[in-house]
Protein backbone atom coordinates (compact mmCIF):
# COMPACT_ATOMS: atom_id res chain seq x y z
CA UNK A 1 0.00 0.00 0.00
CA UNK A 2 1.38 3.18 -1.14
CA UNK A 3 1.43 6.24 1.77
CA UNK A 4 1.12 9.99 0.79
CA UNK A 5 4.24 11.82 0.91
CA UNK A 6 2.18 14.32 3.59
CA UNK A 7 0.78 11.27 5.38
CA UNK A 8 4.30 9.86 5.95
CA UNK A 9 5.72 12.78 7.36
CA UNK A 10 2.63 13.15 9.87
CA UNK A 11 3.19 9.21 11.12
CA UNK A 12 7.06 10.52 11.70
CA UNK A 13 6.23 13.17 13.93
CA UNK A 14 3.73 11.40 15.67
CA UNK A 15 6.47 8.84 15.91
CA UNK A 16 8.82 11.02 17.26
CA UNK A 17 6.48 12.40 20.18
CA UNK A 18 5.87 9.39 21.47
CA UNK A 19 9.48 8.41 21.28
CA UNK A 20 10.13 11.88 23.39
CA UNK A 21 7.66 10.80 26.02
CA UNK A 22 8.60 7.75 26.34
CA UNK A 23 12.21 9.36 27.37
CA UNK A 24 10.14 10.98 30.29
CA UNK A 25 9.68 14.31 31.62
CA UNK A 26 13.58 15.98 31.76
CA UNK A 27 11.75 17.96 35.01
CA UNK A 28 13.92 17.80 38.71
CA UNK A 29 12.29 18.63 41.55
CA UNK A 30 13.96 20.18 44.63
CA UNK A 31 11.78 19.84 48.11
CA UNK A 32 12.15 22.13 50.82
CA UNK A 33 10.75 21.96 54.30
CA UNK A 34 11.20 24.27 57.09
CA UNK A 35 10.41 22.58 60.31
CA UNK A 36 7.55 24.53 62.14
CA UNK A 37 7.90 28.11 60.64
CA UNK A 38 4.53 29.65 61.04
CA UNK A 39 2.77 31.49 58.32
CA UNK A 40 2.12 34.87 60.12
CA UNK A 41 5.96 35.10 59.95
CA UNK A 42 6.89 34.44 56.37
CA UNK A 43 3.55 36.33 55.14
CA UNK A 44 4.12 39.33 57.90
CA UNK A 45 7.78 39.45 59.37
CA UNK A 46 8.39 39.73 62.88
CA UNK A 47 5.78 39.71 64.92
CA UNK A 48 4.91 42.87 67.07
CA UNK A 49 4.09 40.90 70.12
CA UNK A 50 7.13 39.10 70.34
CA UNK A 51 9.70 40.88 69.09
CA UNK A 52 10.09 43.23 72.54
CA UNK A 53 8.97 40.45 74.46
CA UNK A 54 11.70 40.15 77.25
CA UNK A 55 10.58 36.45 77.96
CA UNK A 56 11.88 35.54 74.44
CA UNK A 57 14.39 37.84 73.26
CA UNK A 58 17.59 38.62 75.72
CA UNK A 59 18.37 41.65 73.14
CA UNK A 60 15.38 43.51 71.73
CA UNK A 61 17.18 45.76 70.54
CA UNK A 62 19.43 44.55 68.03
CA UNK A 63 16.32 42.26 67.11
CA UNK A 64 14.20 45.44 66.52
CA UNK A 65 17.23 46.88 64.14
CA UNK A 66 17.47 43.32 61.98
CA UNK A 67 13.24 42.72 61.44
CA UNK A 68 11.55 45.58 62.72
CA UNK A 69 10.12 47.84 60.04
CA UNK A 70 6.57 49.90 60.09
CA UNK A 71 4.53 47.42 57.65
CA UNK A 72 3.98 43.74 57.64
CA UNK A 73 4.93 43.67 53.79
CA UNK A 74 8.39 45.68 54.84
CA UNK A 75 8.95 43.16 57.64
CA UNK A 76 8.47 40.58 55.80
CA UNK A 77 11.23 41.56 52.85
CA UNK A 78 13.22 42.32 56.21
CA UNK A 79 13.18 39.11 57.45
CA UNK A 80 12.52 36.81 53.97
CA UNK A 81 14.19 38.88 51.07
CA UNK A 82 14.63 36.26 48.44
CA UNK A 83 10.93 35.07 49.17
CA UNK A 84 9.62 38.69 48.85
CA UNK A 85 12.38 40.41 46.04
CA UNK A 86 12.60 37.68 44.14
CA UNK A 87 10.33 34.60 44.71
CA UNK A 88 7.23 36.58 44.24
CA UNK A 89 7.80 37.60 41.28
CA UNK A 90 8.65 33.77 39.74
CA UNK A 91 6.34 31.47 41.55
CA UNK A 92 3.21 31.43 43.52
CA UNK A 93 2.82 31.65 47.33
CA UNK A 94 -0.11 30.06 49.22
CA UNK A 95 -1.69 29.98 52.44
CA UNK A 96 -2.01 34.24 54.00
CA UNK A 97 -5.19 33.67 55.57
CA UNK A 98 -5.38 36.81 56.47
CA UNK A 99 -6.14 37.27 52.08
CA UNK A 100 -8.09 34.17 52.44
CA UNK A 101 -5.87 31.91 50.85
CA UNK A 102 -5.53 28.57 53.57
CA UNK A 103 -3.34 25.62 53.29
CA UNK A 104 -3.99 22.89 56.08
CA UNK A 105 -2.97 19.04 57.58
CA UNK A 106 -5.20 17.36 57.30
CA UNK A 107 -3.52 14.73 60.24
CA UNK A 108 -4.95 15.12 63.28
CA UNK A 109 -1.44 14.86 65.17
CA UNK A 110 -0.10 18.60 64.31
CA UNK A 111 3.34 17.62 65.09
CA UNK A 112 6.53 16.31 63.25
CA UNK A 113 6.19 12.68 61.77
CA UNK A 114 2.99 12.64 61.12
CA UNK A 115 3.42 16.43 59.34
CA UNK A 116 6.37 14.87 57.09
CA UNK A 117 4.62 11.47 56.30
CA UNK A 118 2.00 13.79 55.01
CA UNK A 119 3.73 15.70 53.31
CA UNK A 120 6.24 12.64 51.73
CA UNK A 121 3.02 10.58 50.96
CA UNK A 122 0.26 12.39 49.88
CA UNK A 123 -2.05 10.98 52.70
CA UNK A 124 -2.44 11.28 56.41
CA UNK A 125 -1.93 8.02 58.86
CA UNK A 126 -3.45 8.87 62.29
CA UNK A 127 -3.61 4.88 62.83
CA UNK A 128 -0.22 4.21 62.67
CA UNK A 129 1.92 7.19 63.01
CA UNK A 130 1.01 9.16 65.90
CA UNK A 131 4.65 10.15 67.47
CA UNK A 132 8.07 11.26 66.60
CA UNK A 133 9.32 7.96 67.61
CA UNK A 134 11.92 6.35 65.78
CA UNK A 135 9.78 3.48 63.58
CA UNK A 136 10.12 2.68 60.07
CA UNK A 137 7.61 4.68 57.91
CA UNK A 138 4.86 1.90 56.61
CA UNK A 139 3.81 4.06 54.04
CA UNK A 140 5.75 4.94 50.55
CA UNK A 141 7.27 8.28 50.11
CA UNK A 142 7.34 9.96 46.76
CA UNK A 143 11.32 9.71 47.11
CA UNK A 144 10.89 5.83 47.08
CA UNK A 145 8.11 5.82 44.55
CA UNK A 146 10.47 8.12 41.62
CA UNK A 147 13.34 5.88 42.57
CA UNK A 148 11.34 2.53 41.58
CA UNK A 149 10.61 4.36 38.76
CA UNK A 150 14.15 4.18 37.96
CA UNK A 151 13.81 7.36 36.03
CA UNK A 152 16.47 9.37 38.13
CA UNK A 153 18.46 9.98 40.85
CA UNK A 154 16.89 11.00 44.60
CA UNK A 155 18.81 11.57 47.49
CA UNK A 156 17.83 13.60 50.88
CA UNK A 157 19.64 15.53 52.99
CA UNK A 158 17.84 16.67 57.09
CA UNK A 159 18.63 18.09 59.97
CA UNK A 160 16.17 15.84 62.33
CA UNK A 161 17.65 12.34 62.96
CA UNK A 162 14.25 10.66 62.58
CA UNK A 163 13.96 10.92 58.98
CA UNK A 164 16.17 8.15 57.94
CA UNK A 165 12.89 6.43 59.45
CA UNK A 166 10.38 9.00 57.76
CA UNK A 167 12.01 8.05 54.51
CA UNK A 168 12.55 4.44 55.36
CA UNK A 169 16.13 4.14 54.13
CA UNK A 170 15.87 0.49 55.05
CA UNK A 171 13.54 -0.57 52.36
CA UNK A 172 13.41 2.02 50.13
CA UNK A 173 16.96 2.04 49.24
CA UNK A 174 17.56 6.00 49.45
CA UNK A 175 20.35 6.94 51.49
CA UNK A 176 19.21 9.66 53.95
CA UNK A 177 22.30 11.76 55.18
CA UNK A 178 20.43 13.63 58.84
CA UNK A 179 21.08 14.53 62.28
CA UNK A 180 24.81 14.34 62.40
CA UNK A 181 25.61 11.86 59.65
CA UNK A 182 28.48 12.47 57.73
CA UNK A 183 29.22 12.90 53.79
CA UNK A 184 30.20 9.14 52.62
CA UNK A 185 31.44 7.72 49.31
CA UNK A 186 33.98 9.74 47.03
CA UNK A 187 33.99 12.70 49.19
CA UNK A 188 34.93 16.38 47.23
CA UNK A 189 37.57 18.93 49.32
CA UNK A 190 34.24 20.58 50.89
CA UNK A 191 33.25 17.34 51.79
CA UNK A 192 35.73 16.40 54.04
CA UNK A 193 35.91 19.66 55.66
CA UNK A 194 32.23 19.83 56.03
CA UNK A 195 32.51 16.30 57.85
CA UNK A 196 35.86 17.06 60.18
CA UNK A 197 33.77 20.73 61.02
CA UNK A 198 30.47 19.06 61.99
CA UNK A 199 32.30 16.88 64.73
CA UNK A 200 33.69 19.81 66.39
CA UNK A 201 30.80 22.83 66.24
CA UNK A 202 28.48 21.69 68.81
CA UNK A 203 24.34 21.42 68.13
CA UNK A 204 22.14 22.94 71.09
CA UNK A 205 19.80 19.86 70.26
CA UNK A 206 20.65 15.87 70.78
CA UNK A 207 18.57 14.91 67.55
CA UNK A 208 19.02 17.73 65.54
CA UNK A 209 21.97 19.39 63.66
CA UNK A 210 22.30 22.93 62.72
CA UNK A 211 21.15 23.36 59.36
CA UNK A 212 23.98 25.18 57.48
CA UNK A 213 25.50 21.67 57.22
CA UNK A 214 22.62 19.96 55.66
CA UNK A 215 22.36 22.86 53.36
CA UNK A 216 26.26 22.36 52.39
CA UNK A 217 26.28 18.58 52.21
CA UNK A 218 22.90 19.24 50.00
CA UNK A 219 24.25 21.52 48.14
CA UNK A 220 28.01 19.81 47.67
CA UNK A 221 26.08 16.00 46.46
CA UNK A 222 24.13 18.60 44.03
CA UNK A 223 27.56 19.53 42.07
CA UNK A 224 28.82 16.41 42.41
CA UNK A 225 25.67 13.76 41.67
CA UNK A 226 23.62 15.66 39.71
CA UNK A 227 19.87 13.81 41.76
CA UNK A 228 16.59 14.58 39.64
CA UNK A 229 14.60 14.54 43.03
CA UNK A 230 16.04 16.17 45.89
CA UNK A 231 14.70 16.76 49.58
CA UNK A 232 16.41 19.03 52.08
CA UNK A 233 14.74 18.96 55.48
CA UNK A 234 15.67 22.05 57.56
CA UNK A 235 14.79 22.17 61.19
CA UNK A 236 16.39 24.82 63.17
CA UNK A 237 13.02 27.08 63.60
CA UNK A 238 10.98 24.63 65.33
CA UNK A 239 13.84 23.55 67.44
CA UNK A 240 14.54 27.74 68.09
CA UNK A 241 10.56 27.96 69.01
CA UNK A 242 10.59 25.05 71.04
CA UNK A 243 12.91 26.67 73.49
CA UNK A 244 10.89 30.01 72.99
CA UNK A 245 13.90 31.32 71.54
CA UNK A 246 12.11 34.51 68.88
CA UNK A 247 15.39 36.11 68.53
CA UNK A 248 17.21 32.90 66.99
CA UNK A 249 14.22 31.52 65.30
CA UNK A 250 14.13 34.67 63.38
CA UNK A 251 17.42 34.64 62.58
CA UNK A 252 17.13 31.07 61.38
CA UNK A 253 14.39 31.65 59.57
CA UNK A 254 16.41 34.68 57.61
CA UNK A 255 19.13 32.57 57.10
CA UNK A 256 17.30 29.40 55.45
CA UNK A 257 15.68 32.18 52.77
CA UNK A 258 19.44 33.00 52.10
CA UNK A 259 20.35 29.29 51.76
CA UNK A 260 17.37 28.65 49.35
CA UNK A 261 18.25 31.51 47.12
CA UNK A 262 21.80 29.63 47.26
CA UNK A 263 19.68 26.59 45.92
CA UNK A 264 17.81 28.95 43.11
CA UNK A 265 21.51 30.54 41.90
CA UNK A 266 23.29 27.30 41.46
CA UNK A 267 20.67 25.39 39.76
CA UNK A 268 20.36 28.17 37.23
CA UNK A 269 23.93 28.41 36.56
CA UNK A 270 24.12 24.56 36.15
CA UNK A 271 23.73 23.20 32.95
CA UNK A 272 21.85 20.15 34.19
CA UNK A 273 19.05 22.07 36.37
CA UNK A 274 19.22 25.32 34.29
CA UNK A 275 15.48 25.71 33.60
CA UNK A 276 14.68 22.80 34.28
CA UNK A 277 14.16 22.78 37.91
CA UNK A 278 11.48 23.41 40.02
CA UNK A 279 11.11 24.13 44.03
CA UNK A 280 8.56 23.95 46.12
CA UNK A 281 8.88 24.78 49.77
CA UNK A 282 6.35 23.98 52.73
CA UNK A 283 6.64 23.21 56.44
CA UNK A 284 5.16 19.98 58.43
CA UNK A 285 2.98 22.52 60.53
CA UNK A 286 1.99 25.23 62.40
CA UNK A 287 2.62 26.88 65.63
CA UNK A 288 0.00 28.60 68.47
CA UNK A 289 -0.53 32.31 68.66
CA UNK A 290 -3.38 32.41 71.38
CA UNK A 291 -2.40 32.45 74.01
CA UNK A 292 0.62 33.85 73.73
CA UNK A 293 3.05 31.68 74.75
CA UNK A 294 1.58 28.40 72.52
CA UNK A 295 3.81 30.06 69.77
CA UNK A 296 6.65 27.90 71.03
CA UNK A 297 4.52 24.79 70.84
CA UNK A 298 2.49 22.36 68.23
CA UNK A 299 -0.09 19.64 68.40
CA UNK A 300 -3.42 18.88 68.71
CA UNK A 301 -4.19 21.14 71.29
CA UNK A 302 -2.59 24.08 69.70
CA UNK A 303 -4.91 26.54 68.00
CA UNK A 304 -3.45 27.07 64.46
CA UNK A 305 -0.88 24.05 64.67
CA UNK A 306 -2.64 22.30 61.30
CA UNK A 307 -1.88 25.76 59.54
CA UNK A 308 0.52 25.47 57.11
CA UNK A 309 1.48 27.32 53.86
CA UNK A 310 3.62 26.41 50.35
CA UNK A 311 5.67 28.11 48.19
CA UNK A 312 6.39 27.05 44.57
CA UNK A 313 8.68 28.64 41.61
CA UNK A 314 10.82 27.34 39.02
CA UNK A 315 9.77 25.53 36.14
CA UNK A 316 6.50 25.00 34.46
CA UNK A 317 5.02 27.53 37.55
CA UNK A 318 3.00 30.70 36.84
CA UNK A 319 4.09 33.89 38.13
CA UNK A 320 0.99 34.33 40.54
CA UNK A 321 3.19 35.92 43.16
CA UNK A 322 0.97 36.06 46.88
CA UNK A 323 -2.41 34.25 46.09
CA UNK A 324 -4.83 37.06 47.41
CA UNK A 325 -8.57 34.11 46.92
CA UNK A 326 -10.11 32.37 48.68
CA UNK A 327 -8.93 28.94 48.01
CA UNK A 328 -8.22 25.71 50.22
CA UNK A 329 -5.13 23.36 50.09
CA UNK A 330 -4.15 20.91 51.75
CA UNK A 331 -0.51 19.16 52.45
CA UNK A 332 -1.64 15.76 51.18
CA UNK A 333 -1.22 17.53 47.80
CA UNK A 334 2.35 18.01 47.71
CA UNK A 335 3.00 14.32 47.01
CA UNK A 336 0.60 14.13 43.97
CA UNK A 337 1.76 17.48 42.82
CA UNK A 338 5.66 16.56 42.35
CA UNK A 339 4.30 12.93 41.13
CA UNK A 340 2.89 15.10 38.08
CA UNK A 341 5.93 16.93 37.78
CA UNK A 342 8.14 13.83 36.99
CA UNK A 343 5.62 12.62 34.89
CA UNK A 344 4.43 9.37 37.16
CA UNK A 345 0.90 7.73 37.88
CA UNK A 346 -0.26 8.32 40.54
CA UNK A 347 -1.92 5.60 42.59
CA UNK A 348 -5.94 6.60 43.42
CA UNK A 349 -5.34 4.09 46.09
CA UNK A 350 -2.53 5.54 47.84
CA UNK A 351 -3.16 9.52 47.01
CA UNK A 352 -6.33 10.60 46.83
CA UNK A 353 -5.83 14.59 46.41
CA UNK A 354 -5.49 16.13 43.50
CA UNK A 355 -2.06 17.69 42.57
CA UNK A 356 -2.23 22.00 42.81
CA UNK A 357 -2.83 23.01 39.21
Amino acid sequence: MKISKNKLLCILLLWGICVMGQKGNDTKVILITLDGLRWQELFGGADSKLIANTDYVHDTTALKQSFWRDSPSARRHALMPFFWTEVVNMGELHGNRDLESKMNLTNKMWFSYPGYNEILTGKADDARIDSNDKFNNPNKTVLELYKESSKGKVAAFCSWDVFPFIINEERSGISVNAGFESATGNLSERETFLNQLQKQVPSPWGSVRLDAFTHHFALEYMKKEHPDLVYIAYGETDDFAHEGDYQAYLKSANNTDGMIKELWEFTQSDEFYRDKTTFIVTTDHGRGTQPLDTWTGHGSKVDGADEVWLVMFGKGIQTKGEVAIEEQLYTTQVAPTILNWLGLEIDSNQMTALPIK
